[in-house]
This record gives structure tokens, C-alpha cells and sequence, in this order.
């Protein structure tokens, strides 16, 4: 090994920065700090990790008492899944945490019966409720590590398809394995991209001694979750080893064939399954339920059931369950198309705002979460003022009509009231769900409604890019040079989203003067930062870096990218018609559905509470005067409907309206991830305008019928 003089080590330092800085691949040099930077972070967060909730309260239950699984297949999965999400626990720590939720459940349900039963009221629902939801909670507590390891794999499984993609790009373009990868890892969304970055970092730290032998021992982790992954990997790697270029393209492009012919197929075969299980999931979880709620009055009168308990069965236990099924089933999701990040936009936490104009060159930005508790406030308020006016007055009433009741709350002989009754309680009590759903829906709405317009115009650019660049390719190759081409193209694809994009690369170089590369990746008037797209970004930085090879060499590049985007593009078309069936049948019963049926039902509840409450007052004034001796028949049908045990209507409503808004986020989560894998924009888009139509839909069935019937109770009343 020659040795080099100290005295001229500097200089060369110095001067080969610079000369590597003004020669090297665009393709490597934007990404270098930016991909070492993002892995210090993915450590930084790996590290300190240890401090969350989940954690703490798991090394707190282990510090009491050390509870291992007895199964060691049961230790070693939990154990995995805790080195694969870098959690600071071991598999006895998460373990001990759920045994000691599930006594803490079932010994403090003991303890209300026992001071129930001391006090003379022995009380048995609640224990049992309590009972029964310390032993719901072991099971998933117990599995929480699997469950975010299974999150944490979702999200890597829908950048897959990309993540091959761009790896076949850099390497048909240079055959370099490293590169390719530093090159998929920066195009590609977390968290597949750190694990990208932590296979090259394992190699740099010589852990292992060389990337290859680092992302076999990375592929080795989804072999049981995605073969099609592992295989295509192969298939790059020995296109490293073959001399003949035909040959080493073909082996590039059969990994992209293996990746989306797997995806397909197992598409396929999760749509068959799922079918079945979410139909059954809706039946007896939501329909079901619901339906049941009309004889709630007939239960709660014969059995002596509070609001309060049917409030613990409906708004914890049920969505919670719904929620837990539904999402074992969401976790078998196979690998899809990953949409667009836009999360790397300069003004995306200003987008995330709600803009308030105050004049026409002052604007003032809100949070969400302000105008969330604002409207949450306000009509939550509302719908509890009936509760609100009797606490601060027993005495207050108001009379709608002359039969029609504000409050009607009912005294009983010891003295308690109990109630509200009134038609115009019931009426208020809508205020409850419009409250929730208004409240988290305008949240979602206000972070979601302006980034999923610039997703969905990136989406369109992206659905057209395949056409525009297959244009370029034939432009560039019939002798055009590129500068050129992007003029032509963009006035042939006028007014279309890529007409403009391109049109922005004509201007800039036209107008401005700049070369190719300012003119796509410039840092202010760039074309790349009105449409932020992953996938034009790479396939532009592969233009720009072949155009310093040729013509022809950027003609080839650009017509394989639209041959691969074009076979990409079927295929998630085809895996939408899949799951059409399934997505559509949960979205009509989010939107139209389960408010429909809610509405009806909390209508022909509150009537029948109605015409119970008024036999029952009817029945005890026949029997409470003189003649009592003489109506002891009358007396005893009497005691079949006492007043103190029925289930007000104001509670009905309110328990039913909390519950319909539940199931429209459990369902609209489910159906999003059915559909999409994990995307948060789509989901918290999809969730606001979920939350207003279905929620606005029940409250107008609920208050026609429950007006309607109500009304029909009280001529009933009067017979």
C-alpha cells in the first residue's frame, strides 16, 4: 500500500470534497447527509424509546412479580417482536403487565360487590362487567408487542412494491447493490426506509462484512410474512454476478414480475377469506346490537337495568370487541401500493391548520384541537342542559305544549326524581352524538381536507406520468434533446396535471435560464416541489443522471421506468376490484346503513319507554285512591312497570348516538386499512366526512321518529 505524504493529505481531502461534490451521480450525492441523518435519528428514537407509557407500566409489573410465558414458541414470538419495534422490555415483563390488568379488573369487581352487598344494594352487573373486561384485556395485552410488531410490518409491507421498484431503477441504470439500496431508502416511506438505512449501517459498522450479507440476514425476517419480497431481492442480487447485460436486465425485471405477481396472488386470497368473517362482523357487532336495543325498555322494567350498565355494554365493550376482531383480521392484510408521502412538503404543518381570514392580507392559523374542544364544548353543553338545568333547579319545567314536556321528570313516593322523560329532553339529547362527531370529525377534517387535494392532483400526475415519459423516451430517442422535449410534451398535455408539471421544467429553462436539474430540483422554483412525488422525483433524478450519458441512454431509461410504472399501475387496479366488494358493502354500511337502522330503532325504544312510563303513572294513580282494596288486579299490573326501573329516553338516545359514532370510526378504520394498508391522510380524511354524513343521517332519522312516534305514544296515553 503506497503511503501518503501528512503534508498533502489535507489538500487532497479538501480538494476531492469539492471535486466529488461537482461530479458525483445525483442519483447518490442529495441523499448521502440526508440518508446518514435519518438513521441517527432512527437510532436516537430506537434508544430512548424505553420512556413510553407501554414500557414504564410493563417494568413496573415485572419489578412486582415475575410472570413468564409457560410456552417457549410463545416467548421466542414475543421476544421477536420486541427486537423487531426496539421496545426496552422483555417477553416476562409485557406478560406479567396483562395477568396483573386482568386481576386488577376481576379483584376490583369484587370489591364493588362486596360494597354493594355491605351497603343492602348488592349490585351484580357491574362486577360482572368488570369481571368480563379484565378478561377481554388479557388477550390483546398479552399480545401487544406481536400487535405492534404486526403494525410496524403493515406499513413496511405497502412500501414493498416501491421499494423493488426503485431498486431495479438504480440498478439497470448502475449496477451497484449499496447505491441501489441508499437509493430505495431515500424514496421510499417509513418505516421500510430505516430498515433500509439499518442494513447499510450494519455493514459501515461492520457488523456484518459486506450489504449483501446484511440484507440476507434483513430478508430472513420475511420469509413467513412475504416471500415474493425475499425472492425478488435474489433476483437483484445475482443480476451483480452475470456478464452479459441482456441477461443481467432480464434477471432486473423478473424481480419486478416476482414482487407484483406475489402481491396479486395474495390479494386474491385475502379477499376470499376476509369476506365472510367482516359480513359476520357487521351482523352480530353492529346490526345485531342494535336491533336488540328495542326490548332494552322491556329489560330495563322487568330486570331493574340502568342507563349506566347498558352505557358499559354498548360504548366500552362492544366497540372495543368489534374494534379487536376487526383487526385481526385487518393484520392478515397482505402487501398493496403504498400512495404518496407529502409529508416532506415545506408548508405541510401550516396545511394541517385551520385558516382564519381576518382580512385581506391577515390570516390567522388555528389548531385542530382548538376548534375540536370548541364545538365539542358548545354542543355537548346543549345536549346535557336538560341534566344541567335539573341539577342546578329539581323545580324547573317548561311546557311545549300542553301534553309536550321539557324535562318531565317523575318523583317517586321516597322522595328521588327520575327522568328526563320530556319529548323536548329526547330532542336535546341529539346534541350528545352531533357533539362527538362534529368534535373529532372537524379535527380530522381540518388536518386532512387541504393534503389529500395536493395527494390527490400527485395522484393524477403519477396515473399520467407512465404516458409522459413513455413521450419523452420517444422524443429524446428520435434525436430531440430533453430540454426540448419537455416543451413538446407539456403542450401536448395541456391542462392536465403533468402538462404542468412538465410545462414548469419548460419555463424554468426557457424563461429563467437554468440547466435540467435546477430546473426540476431547484430549491424555490423547482417543478419537483408542486407535485411531491417519490416516484417523479426518482425517475427524474434517473433522467437528469442518464442525460450525461446520451440521448439514447436516457431514451432506454425513460421507456423501461413507463414499462415498469405501467405493469405497477394494472396491478393495483386489478387488487382494487378485489377488495371492491368488501369496501364498498362496509362503506354503505358506514354511511347509510347503521345510522339508518340506529335511527328507527332509538325512535321505536323511546316510544316504547314513552307508552311504559305513562301505564305505569296511569296504573299507580288507578291504585292509589280509596278504592285500592277493590283494583288489587289493576295494583299488580302496576308493579309490572314501575317507573323508578325504566330506562329514560334521554339515556336511550344518548347511548345509541355514542354508540352509531363509534362504529363509524371502528368501521372506517377497518375499511381504510382493508383497502389501503396503512395510511393515516386517507383514514383521518375518510373519518371526518364519515363522522358529518353518517352522524347528520342518524340524528335526522332519530328525531323524525322519535318526534313520530313519541307523539303517537302520548294519543296512546290518552286512550
Amino acid at each position: 500500500m503506497v503511503k501518503i505524504d501528512p503534508r498533502f493529505q489535507n489538500i487532497m481531502n479538501k480538494y476531492g470534497t469539492k471535486l466529488g461534490a461537482n461530479t458525483g451521480s445525483l442519483m447518490d450525492q442529495p441523499s448521502s447527509d440526508k440518508f446518514t441523518q435519518d438513521y441517527e435519528t432512527f437510532r436516537q428514537e430506537a434508544l430512548h424509546i424505553q420512556d413510553t407509557l407501554y414500557e414504564r407500566a410493563c417494568n413496573f409489573a415485572h419489578s412486582l412479580i415475575d410472570l413468564a410465558p409457560a410456552k417457549e414458541e410463545v416467548k421466542k414470538e414475543m421476544q421477536d417482536a420486541i427486537d423487531q419495534i426496539h421496545l426496552n422490555i422483555t417477553p416476562a415483563a409485557a406478560y406479567t403487565f396483562a395477568i396483573l390488568t386482568m386481576f386488577s379488573f376481576i379483584l376490583l369487581g369484587l370489591f364493588v360487590f362486596m360494597v354493594t352487598f355491605f351497603f343492602g344494594f348488592t349490585q351484580l352487573l357491574v362486577p360482572f362487567m368488570l369481571v368480563i373486561c379484565g378478561v377481554l384485556l388479557f388477550l390483546p395485552l398479552s399480545k401487544f408487542p406481536q400487535h405492534l410488531a404486526q403494525k410496524r410490518r403493515l406499513q413496511a409491507s405497502n412500501q414493498m412494491v416501491l421499494c423493488i421498484l426503485y431498486t431495479v431503477i438504480y440498478m439497470r441504470h448502475t449496477s451497484n447493490l449499496e447505491h441501489a439500496i441508499k437509493f430505495a431508502g431515500e424514496h421510499v416511506a417509513e418505516p421500510l426506509s430505516l430498515d433500509l438505512r439499518k442494513i447499510l449501517w450494519d455493514a459501515e459498522t461492520k457488523k456484518y462484512p459486506t450489504v449483501q450479507e446484511s440484507l440476507e440476514s434483513y430478508l430472513v425476517g420475511w420469509k413467513d410474512h412475504n416471500l415474493a419480497f425475499v425472492e425478488s431481492f435474489h433476483l437483484i442480487e445475482s443480476s451483480l454476478f452475470e456478464g452479459q447485460e441482456k441477461r443481467r436486465i432480464e434477471l432486473l425485471e423478473k424481480s419486478l414480475s416476482v414482487i407484483l405477481e406475489g402481491t396479486y396472488d395474495s390479494m386474491l386470497h385475502y379477499a376470499q377469506e376476509v369476506k365472510s368473517p367482516m359480513t359476520m362482523l357487521h351482523m352480530l357487532g353492529v346490526i345485531l346490537p342494535i336491533l336488540g336495543l328495542i326490548i332494552l325498555p322491556l329489560i330495563g322494567s322487568f330486570m331493574g337495568i340502568k342507563w349506566y350498565h347498558i352505557a358499559m355494554l354498548y360504548n366500552l365493550i362492544l366497540p372495543f370487541a368489534v374494534f379487536y376482531f376487526g383487526y385481526t383480521m385487518l393484520a392478515k392484510r397482505p402487501i398493496g401500493y403504498a400512495q404518496s408521502d407529502i409529508t416532506s412538503l415545506p408548508q405541510f404543518e401550516k396545511l394541517r391548520k385551520f385558516s382564519l381570514k381576518l382580512s385581506k392580507d391577515k390570516e390567522v392559523l388555528i389548531e385542530p384541537k382548538h376548534v375540536a374542544i370548541f364545538l365539542l364544548f358548545v354542543l355537548l353543553m346543549i345536549g346535557f342542559a336538560p341534566v344541567i338545568l335539573h341539577f342546578i333547579d329539581p323545580a324547573t319545567e317548561l311546557f311545549i305544549t300542553d301534553n309536550i314536556m321539557l324535562l318531565d321528570y317523575r318523583v317517586l313516593d321516597t322522595g328521588e326524581s327520575i327522568g328526563p322523560f320530556g319529548l323536548g329532553a329526547t330532542m336535546l339529547s341529539l346534541f350528545i352524538p352531533i357533539g362527538l362527531a362534529f368534535g373529532i370529525g372537524s379535527y380530522f377534517s381540518i388536518r386532512s381536507n387541504k393534503l389529500i387535494k395536493i395527494r390527490e392532483e400527485t395522484k393524477k400526475l403519477e396515473t399520467e406520468f407512465r404516458g409522459a415519459i413513455f413521450q419523452l423516451g420517444n422524443r429524446i430517442g428520435g434525436g430531440m434533446p430533453s430540454e426540448m422535449a419537455f416543451g413538446e410534451v407539456a403542450r401536448g398535455l395541456a391542462g392536465t396535471p403533468t402538462g404542468v408539471f412538465l410545462g414548469i421544467v419548460d419555463k424554468n429553462i426557457r424563461s429563467i435560464g437554468m440547466n435540467l436539474q435546477d430546473a426540476i430540483f431547484n430549491e424555490k422554483n423547482g417543478a419537483i416541489l408542486t407535485y411531491p412525488s417519490s416516484l417523479i422525483e426518482s425517475t427524474m433524478k434517473v433522467l437528469v443522471e442518464s442525460s450525461r450519458k446520451g440521448p439514447m441512454v436516457v431514451s432506454r431509461a425513460l421507456l423501461s421506468i413507463a414499462d415498469y410504472l405501467d405493469k405497477i399501475y394494472k396491478v393495483s387496479e386489478r387488487l382494487k376490484d378485489l377488495l371492491s366488494e368488501i369496501t364498498s358493502s362496509m362503506k354503505s354500511q358506514v354511511s347509510f346503513l347503521t345510522p339508518l337502522i340506529a335511527g328507527i330503532v332509538v325512535g321505536i325504544g323511546t316510544m316504547i319507554t314513552a307508552i311504559i312510563s305513562s301505564l305505569g303513572t296511569s296504573l299507580q294513580s288507578a291504585t292509589s285512591g280509596s278504592d285500592a282494596s277493590v283494583l288489587s288486579g289493576a295494583s299488580n299490573i302496576a308493579n309490572i312497570f314501575p317507573i323508578d326501573k325504566i330506562i329514560p329516553p334521554f339515556y336511550l338516545q344518548m347511548i345509541v348516538g355514542i354508540y352509531v359514532v363509534q362504529m363509524i370510526i371502528v368501521l372506517t378504520v377497518l375499511a381504510n386499512g382493508i383497502e389501503n394498508g396503512v395510511d393515516k391522510l386517507n383514514e383521518e380524511y375518510t373519518l371526518g366526512k364519515n363522522l358529518y354524513r353518517g352522524t347528520l343521517l342518524y340524528i335526522l332519522i332519530a328525531g323524525v321518529t322519535i318526534f313520530a312516534f313519541n307523539l303517537l305514544a302520548l294519543s296512546v296515553g290518552q286512550i
